[in-house]
């Protein structure tokens, strides 16, 4: 298909966070496929996390096709832009409809980014995951990349003010070896084993991130086990179900 608009939204935010100076750390490229389909599933801390990930598939010369909410196609800027990049709308109430047509494309060898947790994780530690990834990957005959990113709830994250002109932040983007799910395997299982993946891909760019936060009021962006002040894995969930 014609590319004519993802190439330079991709050169615009490697403009910005070039003049930002957000130094990009990326890792573990050579895991994500030259040729072929697959499923990148990415942990999910920042409204800003689809971009990241998509910049850390460029090294591999890959584009990334997102499953996103259909509300984001229906605003007036972003839907022509995501429309344009060939992203997946998912409409909540049919959501049969989009996840055959990630398989679709799957097939005709195109990388489909998915948050498997669904929504944006208040503790900054993996949530539970959607089957979803491992059940497409196992349908079109694809693997699992998981993916990990840290740094972007710096810039933007659920209960906290944008800060998208914030210089000097730097975002870790780790990508993992790929799981090969099988149609005859148990999607359950084998989303605790993604979920154990991409936690061990998080705890290594958190515990490589070359800064600290540079006071008591700076510690939001820690979890809680690391000694910050995001809600623990179960305020988050409190949280969440209060929120919808």
């Amino acid at each position: 298909m014609a590319e004519f608009v993802y190439p330079p939204v991709v050169l615009a935010a490697k403009t910005m966070f070039r003049v930002l100076d957000n130094k990009l750390r990326v890792e573990g490229t050579e895991h994500i496929p030259a040729t072929g389909g697959a499923v990148i599933a990415c942990n999910h801390v920042s409204y800003l996390d689809f971009i990241f990930c998509g910049l850390g598939a460029q090294p591999a010369k890959r584009l990334v096709r997102f499953m996103a909410k259909q509300e984001i196609f229906a605003n007036r800027v972003a839907g022509p832009l995501m429309r344009g990049m060939h992203h997946i709308p998912v409409d909540r109430t049919a959501g049969r409809a989009s996840y055959d047509e990630a398989v679709r494309r799957l097939r005709a060898g195109e990388i489909v980014g998915v948050f498997p947790e669904a929504t944006i994780s208040r503790s900054f530690t993996v949530k539970g995951l959607k089957s979803g990834a491992v059940r497409m990957a196992a349908e079109a005959g694809v693997p699992v990349v998981p993916m990990a990113l840290w740094g972007t709830q710096r810039l933007w994250t659920k209960g906290r003010p944008r800060t998208l002109t914030k210089r000097h932040v730097p975002i870790s983007i780790l990508t993992g070896e790929p799981l090969y799910p099988r149609p005859d395997e148990d999607p359950e299982v084998l989303t605790k084993d993604l979920r154990v993946r991409m936690s061990a891909l998080l705890d290594t760019v958190q515990a490589e991130y070359p800064e600290q936060p540079s006071g008591e009021e700076d510690r939001w962006w820690l979890p809680a086990h690391l000694g910050g002040t995001a809600p623990t894995p179960e305020e988050a969930a409190q949280l969440d179900a209060r929120g919808r």
